[in-house]
């Protein structure tokens, strides 16, 4: 265990190094002119020209890419071009908000895609698993927002059980308050995510219910549901640990969407924004710390996995 977390720590510079390139690389691409974008377009030729020249978009590429990346590793992120505050400070806190509501679709997804795909399992090839696999297939392929435009308008618009927005002043109503407000984003998320996990978690669940520890243990007596809690659940999860881990991915970064129809201020929102306003620093930043968490979700997961897996820790030793 040792031995493959110190490899995979050692791997994280050299890949955020390409993570860096690849954002840099993809900024500069981007359709417009910084200067003509931030002045306007009835501003003349050598007022832009002399914008760009302030913030150093006239040296060489590669001057860019070096000066921006010493100032990223050193924690100056710069200036944002269009709001005029710290980018770190305003990304930070979009990240707060975001990473808030990521949890608590996670903690909603977890239980439910868990249960489902159990479910599924126990009743493969019959009518449960059935309706469960083709809703979590028909879900899965529905874009986000057409889940939370139709969440909107049942839940918000037509019953008035949800607020529309997720904004919320937490000094205001309490935690069930910031709850109500989280709610609609999240299932929309959540939706979205349940049937891949929970088909991981029915594959591995048929797996299990075939195998001969569970057959003993039916000889022996035990209850379907002593069955299922400590010899079907158990071992099916473990899977599903990859599953999960790249669902939280897509929740971290992937709620662009979500974020903007529900009128939420998190980093999905702040990237969409500097994108469009060609806010250099700010798109960059977000983007490489986006980067730096799909890492770490990623290295956590393999860990769990390996925590999970017996065979997998002894594989590692041996």
């Amino acid at each position: 265990m040792r031995q493959f977390l110190l490899r995979r720590l050692a791997a994280i510079p050299l890949t955020l190094l390409a993570v860096s390139f690849l954002v840099f690389a993809s900024t500069q691409v981007l359709p417009g002119d910084v200067g003509r974008t931030i002045l306007g377009r009835e501003a003349s030729s050598a007022s832009v020209e002399e914008l760009n020249r302030q913030l150093g978009l006239d040296r060489p590429l590669a001057a860019q890419y070096g000066r921006w990346l010493g100032h990223f590793v050193t924690g100056n992120w710069g200036q944002s071009y269009t709001l005029h505050v710290p980018v770190r400070d305003l990304l930070l806190g979009r990240l707060g908000h975001s990473l808030l509501l990521a949890l608590f679709s996670f903690v909603l997804l977890v239980p439910f895609a868990l249960t489902l795909g159990v479910v599924a399992g126990l009743y493969h090839d019959r009518l449960p698993d059935r309706v469960i696999s083709t809703t979590g297939l028909a879900l899965g392929a529905t874009p986000e927002f057409v889940t939370g435009v139709v969440l909107l308008v049942v839940f918000s618009v037509n019953l008035h059980w949800l607020p529309a927005s997720a904004q919320t002043d937490p000094g205001q109503g309490g935690l069930w308050q910031t709850l109500r407000h989280f709610l609609l984003p999240a299932v929309s998320l959540v939706l979205v995510c349940t049937g891949y996990v929970a088909r991981h978690v029915r594959a591995s669940t048929v797996a299990v219910v075939d195998g001969p520890h569970v057959r003993a243990a039916r000889l022996r007596g035990y209850s379907e549901r002593h069955i299922v809690l400590r010899h079907v659940l158990r071992n099916a999860t473990v899977p599903a640990t990859s599953a999960l881990g790249v669902q939280l991915q897509y929740l971290l970064g992937g709620i662009v969407v979500v974020e903007l129809l529900f009128n939420y201020p998190g980093v999905g929102a702040l990237l969409l924004q500097s994108a469009v306003d060609k806010d250099l620093p700010t798109l960059q930043a977000t983007a490489m710390v986006l980067g730096v968490l799909y890492m770490l979700v990623v290295l956590l997961a393999d860990l769990v996995y390996r925590l999970l897996d017996p065979r997998v820790r002894l594989g590692a030793t041996a």
